[in-house]
C-alpha cells in the first residue's frame, strides 16, 4: 500500500502533541489531526484556566485577613473583567507552545477538520483520505454530564463553558467534590461568589481521607457549603436555578457547575466499524497502549485509564519511542501523582494508607509528619498540613501530603517509589534550611530511626566510646 503518511494522530491535546512532535522530530511523516483548539481540554478550559483562576482567588484571600505579620493590607475589591482577562491572558501566553506553527515547523503536517478512521489504515479528513502503517487516537474527553432530571431544561455550567463568565456568580451551586469541583468551589467563594458544593460520596475520594479533612475544613472556615446527597432534580428559578438534594433540601442559586468528572471521546469516529474494541471506560488498551487492531494506538482521556495531563504526555513520549525506534514500552502506574490545587493543596504519589493496608493488610506502616513542626512553615505562619510516608519496610508504597505547594514535594518520593532512590537517601540528605521540604527528609529518616537507634549500633558506639577512654 502506498502510504500518504508514517503515522496520522487524531487529537491536538497533550497526548496527541506530544506523540506527533516526537515522531515529527525523528523525521517521520506524520499527519496531525485536530477539529478545535489546539492545545486540547488542558490549554484552554482545563488545567490552565482553572489555575489562573485559582492564582486570581489567592490574592484576593490573602487581602482577607487585614492584618497578618504586622503588616496591614486593604480589603479586595474584585474587578472580574480583569480576572476574566488574566485567564486568557494565560492561555494566550502559553498557546504557542500548542500551536498549528510550531508544529508545523517540527515537520507535522496539521489538518484542522473532524477525522473519521475509514478503513484499518486510513482516515478521511475534510476532503482527503490520509494513510499510514500506524495511526494514534488522541481524542481526549467531555465533561460528564449526571442524570439530574430537568438539567436539560436549564442553564448550566461545565469546565468548558466556566471560564467565559463575565460576571461574577452570586451563588455558585456545584455538583460534584472531585478536583474540579473542590478548586472551583473555593476559588469562586475566594472571589466573593457565595458557593454550595453538592455530594453523595466522599469528597476526593481517591486522595488519602485525612488530609481530605484538613481541606474541608479550611474551605468550610472561609465560606463554602457543603451538602450531602444525590442532586436528584433542578428547575428554573427566576434568573438562577432551584437544585433539589434527594432527600434532603431544595438549594437556589444563581449559577450551577456540573463537575461530576469526564467521559472518553471514543466513538463517533469510525473506530467500532473497523473493530476497535471499546468498553464502559474508553477505548480499550493493553499496556503498550495499543487496541484491539495493534497498529492503532489510543492514549490520554479517549482510552480507558486515569486521566491526567501529564498521563497524556508520558503515554504520548511511549507511543512516539515504540513507533519511531521499535522499543516496546510499556507503562509504569506505581509512582503514578497527582495533585489537586486547593488550598492547601492536596497531592498523592503511589498508593495512599487505605490502598496499602488493602493489599498488604499488617505489613503498611505510617509514618507521619506535620508542618506545625517544620520551622520554614512556623516563619511563614502557613501550618497547615501534614505529610503521610506509607511503607511495607523500607521501602515507599506512596506518600501522601497536604500543605502549601504540596505537589511540588512529590519528585524524590516519585524516585524511592520506583527504585531510582531510597528512604535512606533521602533521610541522610543534605537540604537547604529552612525549607517545607525538610519535612520529607524527616519522614524519611524516622522510617530508619529504629534501626540507625537501635540495640547494635548502640552497643557498638559504647563500646568504640570505652575503647577511646582507656586510650586517650
Amino acid at each position: 500500500m502506498n502510504f500518504t503518511h508514517d503515522v496520522i494522530v487524531i487529537g491536538g491535546g497533550a497526548a496527541g502533541l506530544t506523540a506527533a512532535g516526537g515522531c515529527a522530530l525523528f523525521g517521520l511523516e506524520v499527519a496531525l489531526i485536530e477539529a478545535r483548539e489546539m492545545g486540547g481540554e488542558c490549554l484552554n478550559d482545563g488545567c490552565v484556566p482553572s489555575k489562573a483562576l485559582i492564582a486570581a482567588a489567592r490574592r484576593a484571600q490573602e487581602a482577607r485577613t487585614p492584618l497578618r505579620h504586622g503588616v496591614m493590607l486593604a480589603r479586595p475589591r474584585v474587578d472580574w473583567r480583569g480576572v476574566h482577562a488574566h485567564i486568557h491572558a494565560a492561555i494566550a501566553a502559553i498557546a504557542p507552545h500548542d500551536s498549528q506553527e510550531r508544529f508545523e515547523e517540527m515537520g507535522c503536517e496539521v489538518f484542522r477538520d473532524w477525522a473519521r478512521v475509514t478503513g484499518k489504515h486510513t482516515v478521511k479528513v475534510g476532503k482527503r483520505t490520509l494513510s499510514a502503517p500506524r495511526i494514534v487516537i488522541a481524542t481526549g474527553s467531555s465533561p460528564a454530564i449526571p442524570p439530574i432530571a430537568g438539567l436539560a431544561q436549564v442553564s448550566y455550567l461545565t469546565n468548558e463553558t466556566l471560564f467565559d463568565l463575565t460576571e461574577r456568580p452570586e451563588h455558585l451551586v456545584v455538583v460534584g467534590g472531585g478536583a474540579i469541583g473542590m478548586e472551583m468551589a473555593q476559588a469562586f467563594c475566594r472571589l466573593g461568589s457565595a458557593v454550595t458544593l453538592v455530594e453523595p460520596g466522599e469528597l476526593l475520594a481517591r486522595d488519602d481521607a485525612d488530609n481530605v479533612a484538613i481541606v474541608r475544613r479550611t474551605m468550610e472556615e472561609e465560606g463554602v457549603r457543603f451538602v450531602s446527597g444525590e442532586a436528584a432534580r433542578v428547575e428554573a428559578r427566576g434568573d438562577g436555578i432551584r437544585l433539589h438534594v434527594e432527600k434532603g433540601e431544595a438549594i437556589e442559586g444563581s449559577h450551577l457547575l456540573i463537575a461530576t468528572g469526564r467521559k472518553p471521546n471514543a466513538s463517533g469516529f469510525g473506530l467500532e466499524e473497523i473493530g476497535v474494541e471499546i468498553g464502559e471506560g474508553g477505548i480499550v488498551v493493553d499496556k503498550r497502549r495499543r487496541t484491539s487492531l495493534k497498529h492503532i494506538y489510543a492514549i490520554g482521556d479517549c482510552r480507558d485509564g486515569p486521566r491526567l495531563t501529564h498521563v497524556s504526555g508520558y503515554e504520548g513520549s511511549n507511543v512516539a519511542l515504540e513507533i519511531t525506534l521499535g522499543l516496546p514500552t510499556k507503562v509504569d502506574w506505581s509512582a503514578l501523582p497527582w495533585c489537586t490545587y486547593t488550598a492547601p493543596e492536596v497531592a498523592q504519589v503511589g498508593m495512599t494508607e487505605k490502598a496499602a493496608r488493602e493489599r498488604h493488610g499488617d505489613g503498611v506502616t505510617v509514618v507521619v509528619e506535620r508542618f506545625d513542626d517544620n520551622e520554614r512553615a512556623i516563619a511563614d505562619g502557613d501550618t497547615a498540613g501534614q505529610l503521610k510516608l506509607v511503607l511495607k519496610g523500607k521501602k515507599v508504597l506512596g506518600a501522601s501530603i497536604v500543605g502549601k505547594n504540596a505537589g511540588e514535594m512529590l519528585l524524590p518520593f516519585s524516585q524511592s517509589i520506583t527504585g531510582k532512590s531510597s528512604t535512606f537517601a533521602l533521610g541522610s540528605a543534605v537540604i537547604a534550611y529552612p525549607t517545607r521540604s525538610e519535612i520529607s527528609k524527616a519522614a524519611s529518616f524516622t522510617a530508619w530511626e529504629p534501626t540507625v537507634f537501635g540495640s547494635v549500633p548502640k552497643k557498638w558506639a559504647q563500646t568504640l566510646a570505652k575503647l577511646r577512654r582507656r586510650l586517650a
